[in-house]
């Protein structure tokens, strides 16, 4: 409907422009009829038909080609800058003047997709540089340790069973980047369908928890549950993803003997699922970039981890129509708090 308007509204605009143009040239063509006439006197005496069509094609050739500098010279400028942007220039940006706001709607739509067109520019930039590094790390530690296990004599049982470990810790971490990042594109290109069978929301959250007993075992956490009964209806595989790294990063970041709060409980129509960490929280600039793909806290990389877990908490969280938001306590450490639809 409003779009509908606002095409009605520009040619009622363009209709009035065309009626205005015509009276004024006709007002004109006859002011300069009579100028004429008083100018050579009773000398000057013309048909008055072809007079007034020469005056008026010249007068309204001249109001036509001011007219169509103003409306026009507005189009090529951003045809112009149309092509600019197809070059790879994405710093374009045109300054909207008042005069005609459907042109001023048209620049400052245009301002937005160049905007948003250099945000996508910069994420692939920061995705193709991010997963590169992800990829290579892993690739790099196990030809290094493999080119050790090679020195057999030279390596004790211990060192060569260390070299091992390292070796099928780095391959798992690299089968978890590449089956996040397939995960990923599959749920971005909605192969797969959110809908799913009924089925017990806090049930999966303790399954999650009972799933990573060996990682808060390790460093004496406990944990602090408040969960009612709740079915919802969704995917079950794609939201155990969401529970398994959220409840997963809390333990990581948490400190040693810390407490992980988690809470389930109806609000409406809805399922409010929080966990809160004592640990180091999430920096104003993390906050902003905590869902992204690839965004890591820790630039150097030196926490295990390639940046996905979260972006795809948030893909499938949204892909059922729920939400998901952080936030640092007052305390320390920070809340994620996931709604979904029941």
């Amino acid at each position: 409907m409003k779009k509908w308007r606002q095409k009605r509204s520009l040619r009622v605009r363009l209709t009035l422009l065309v009626m205005a143009e015509l009276l004024i040239t006709v007002a004109l063509a006859s002011v300069f009829s009579d100028l004429l006439h008083w100018i050579f006197g009773d000398g000057y005496d013309p048909p008055r038909f072809l007079e007034l069509c020469l005056i008026g094609l010249m007068v309204g050739g001249g109001l036509t080609q001011f007219m169509g500098r103003v409306f026009f010279d507005r189009i090529n400028m951003l045809g112009d800058a149309m092509n600019k942007v197809a070059e790879g220039d994405f710093s374009v940006h045109l300054e909207a003047d008042n005069s005609i706001p459907e042109i001023e709607n048209i620049y400052n739509k245009f301002n937005l997709m160049v905007k948003e067109l250099n945000a996508t520019e910069v994420l692939q930039t920061d995705f193709v540089s991010n997963v590169s590094h992800e990829f290579k790390t892993p690739i790099n530690a196990i030809e290094g340790y493999a080119t050790l296990l090679q020195d057999k004599e030279g390596l004790s049982p211990d060192e060569q069973e260390q070299y091992v470990d390292k070796i099928l810790f780095n391959t798992q971490k690299l089968s978890s980047l590449v089956g996040n990042i397939l995960l990923l594109s599959r749920i971005d290109n909605q192969a797969i369908p959110h809908k799913g069978a009924p089925f017990r929301l806090d049930e999966q959250i303790r399954q999650a928890i009972v799933l990573l007993e060996p990682e808060w075992v390790k460093k004496d956490i406990e944990f602090d549950v408040e969960m009612q009964d709740i079915t919802i209806e969704g995917n079950e595989n794609l939201l155990f993803h969401v529970w398994n790294n959220l409840i997963g990063n809390a333990i990581k970041f948490d400190p040693p003997n810390g407490l992980i709060n988690i809470k389930l409980h109806k609000k409406g129509d809805k399922a409010v699922f929080q966990i809160e960490d004592s640990g180091p929280g999430i920096s104003e600039e993390g906050l902003k970039h905590i869902f992204d793909k690839f965004y890591q806290e820790d630039s150097s990389h030196k926490q295990e981890g390639n940046g996905l877990g979260l972006a795809l908490a948030g893909r499938i969280v949204s892909l059922h129509g729920g939400s998901i938001t952080a936030e640092n306590l007052p305390g320390g450490g920070c809340r994620f708090t996931v709604e979904l639809k029941v």
